[in-house]
């Protein structure tokens, strides 16, 4: 199951086991109960501190959990943990091995202090294994299981359990259940934002400690490449400077291949962010993550950004990084069956759809990727444009051409997304020209036109375009007195990873500038 090489990385990283744990499988006569019995094997022959059962009686079968030698398992399994949920394994099997989480020790006394829910603490994650914001969410509950004994956690492989999937209606990933079945959530949550949800208290809390933080020279709000860079920039002028994000990383985190950003030929989105987080600690910036900031104004010479959750921090110059998010069609049935068949993010959600007919609205590049990327997996591929052409490269209109089960409807709006009242089952087109409105039968709906600013917050604040962009001049100086934007939303006119990092710098650098000056 495992080549040469990994089982020999395996071996290290399994010599930092503190203590003997047990891999409990639950298997049926399938063969991915093979693949399974395979790979725990593979894993036993690294460390003699894991052994294999497989007289295990989890429902779910084919399974296996990871357990300390006598006790039950708490973090589970569901399917072959391979993929992007590699990770996810090998950490399952430290973090039950004794060996800490590399998480804040305030953290894990958190985890260890929560209550156990109403409901009960289990917990399950539907995942597909090209999903790579899935791994978070696993990881997360994984560490929660780890070290609380009220919590446990399967990762339910959507492929390997079609039926659950169908039963509990999952046209998304990751989507996260409690014990009662009940959704928990959906989409990418970090161990922090899970632990606001499962710590009733820690918000009120969280708000007073923001609150006592004093005063920052340079307080950035967006985590995002364009924050990254000026939190950089600034702390090396030896200013005091604090991030305030939503999620540090922004959309980057959910772009899968960068393959522009020059001097490196090829990476992925959340290899970069961790990269940028880890150069940004490398200097003294107070990161406050999970933090939605819902007003700005001056006092007293001073600017004070509000957040959702009361809190009030204060500084001499602020800059706006707050990014975009995905633009959505406001179309009648898309609020209704998103994530019933409405998605946004192929990469994660298109493996739910093996074999079945989608579309892909948007002709640019993020649209036309998507198709070709979704053609290998699905039935067939509908793609639609509003305008007369498509936009994307011409690259990549001719790998599209060259696929069988795709074909492009241009001049077209898209005036319903209809459905059964559980999930999408077809698509409203209105042809452009004739006026005539036809109807595409099909079971997913991906939508790619672009992005809308982050910037509803700051109506009236402070002077934003048509588009609900910041305006901003040549230095990123805003129509506000020491405050600063870059990145996506501003007016910035081409909004590329690269050139919102070069737009954070310049406004850090504006931002020292304006402070020595004042």
């Amino acid at each position: 199951m495992l080549d040469a090489n990994i089982k020999q990385q395996l071996k290290t990283y399994l010599q930092m086991l503190r203590h003997p744990i047990e891999l409990v499988a639950s298997l049926d006569h399938s063969d991915n109960a093979n693949q399974i019995e395979g790979l725990l094997a593979d894993i036993a022959e690294c460390s003699d501190k894991v052994s294999v059962r497989l007289d295990g009686n989890h429902a779910l079968r084919p399974s296996f959990g990871i357990a300390k030698a006598g006790e039950e398992a708490r973090v589970r399994f569901a399917g072959l943990p391979m993929g992007h949920e590699f990770t996810s394994l090998l950490l399952g099997l430290l973090h039950v091995g004794g060996h800490p989480p590399k998480v804040d020790d305030k953290v894990i006394e958190q985890i260890k202090n929560l209550p156990k829910p109403a409901a009960g603490g289990q917990f399950e994650t539907v995942v597909s294994l090209s999903c790579h914001n899935c791994p978070d969410v696993v990881q997360a509950f994984n560490t929660i299981a780890a070290l609380n004994p009220n919590y446990s956690h399967t990762m339910i492989d959507g492929a390997w359990f079609q039926p659950l999937v169908d039963q509990r209606k999952v046209m998304a990933v990751p989507t996260v259940f409690a014990a009662d079945q009940s959704q928990f959530g959906s989409g990418r949550m970090l161990l922090e934002e899970i632990l606001a949800k499962l710590d009733t208290g820690a918000q009120a809390k969280q708000a007073e400690a923001l609150s006592q933080k004093g005063e920052f020279d340079v307080l950035i709000v967006g985590g995002g490449p364009a924050g990254a860079a000026a939190a950089i920039y600034a702390a090396r002028k030896g200013v005091k400077t604090g991030v305030l994000t939503e999620r540090f990383g922004g959309q980057v985190l959910d772009t899968l291949g960068i393959e522009n950003f020059i001097s490196v030929k090829e990476t992925e989105g959340p290899r970069l962010v961790a990269q940028l987080e880890q150069h940004v600690k490398t200097y003294d910036v107070d990161i406050m993550n999970l933090q939605r900031a819902k007003g700005l104004k001056t006092v007293d010479s001073r600017v004070e950004v509000e957040l959702d959750n009361g809190a009030k921090l204060t500084s001499k110059t602020v800059i706006l990084s707050t990014g975009a998010r995905w633009r959505e069609l406001n179309v009648p049935g898309e609020k209704e069956y998103k994530n019933k068949g409405v998605a946004y993010c192929p990469h994660c959600d298109g493996p739910l759809f093996k074999g079945k007919r989608v579309a892909v609205i948007g002709g640019g590049n993020s649209g036309v990727e998507a198709a070709i990327d979704l053609a290998g997996i699905v039935s067939h591929v509908t793609l639609i444009e509003f305008d007369t052409k498509l936009r994307a490269d011409a690259v990549l209109q001719t790998k599209l051409n060259s696929l069988p089960n795709v074909n492009v409807v241009l001049n077209a709006q898209t005036t319903e997304v209809t459905g059964d009242g559980t999930k999408v089952n077809g698509l409203r087109l209105k042809d452009r020209t004739t006026g005539e409105i036809n109807t595409v039968e099909l079971e997913g709906v991906f939508v790619q036109i672009g992005l809308l600013p982050n910037t509803d917050w700051l109506k009236g604040s402070l002077e934003l375009s048509r588009h609900g962009e910041i305006v901003v001049d040549a230095r990123g100086q805003t129509s506000m007195e020491g405050v600063f934007a870059a990145g996506d939303c501003t007016t910035a006119p081409y909004k590329q990873i690269i050139i919102a990092m070069g737009e954070g710098a310049n406004a850090a650098l504006a931002a020292f500038d304006h402070l020595i000056r004042n």
